[in-house]
């Protein structure tokens, strides 16, 4: 085989549609456009334009609230942490911390810290330390034998109005 010999498979490449190259074409004189105004010229982004019509997204009410400066967790299993601790991507024995969980790829980097949640069991005496965990992954270790440090303080319940 030669480079001059290459070729595409057939129907890889679709052909571009001829406009403007007589009325035999079928796409001759306007290609297609109709006649004259904003929609036959070059150059037209009319995307949510209703013709002077009030936008369907500005007639719909607008609902919720998106907090920019929430914090977001990765979740992390501690069934997930025993099954890495059995593969030997985890040593037991040390202190684990969110950088061993992010190098055993338990847990998506890109986050503001990990969160340690109570799915599955785990037989193993662990010291770990994370930014959160819940209530039953703390009992679940601690049952176990072992510790768990949380970096980031619980939130604060609201404050009762007098």
């Amino acid at each position: 085989m030669n480079l001059n010999e290459l070729r595409d498979n057939p129907g890889a490449r679709l052909k571009s549609k001829r406009l403007g190259r007589g009325i035999g074409s079928g796409k001759g004189k306007t290609s297609g456009k109709g006649v004259k105004g904003q929609k036959a010229r070059e150059g037209v982004a009319l995307n949510g334009f209703e013709g002077g019509q009030l936008p369907i997204y500005r007639r719909l009410p607008k609902r919720g609230f998106h907090n920019h400066f929430r914090k977001e967790y990765a979740p992390v299993n501690v069934g997930a942490i025993e099954a890495a601790i059995e593969a030997g991507k985890i040593d037991g024995g040390q202190p684990i911390t969110e950088a061993t969980l992010y190098a055993a790829g338990l847990a998506s980097t890109g986050k503001d810290g990990i969160r340690l949640l109570a799915d599955g069991t785990i037989t193993k005496a662990i010291q770990i330390t994370v930014s959160g965990a819940s209530a039953t992954a703390k009992a679940a270790i601690e049952q176990a034998g072992g510790s768990v440090t949380t970096t980031v303080a619980p939130k604060a319940a609201p404050a009762e109005a007098a």
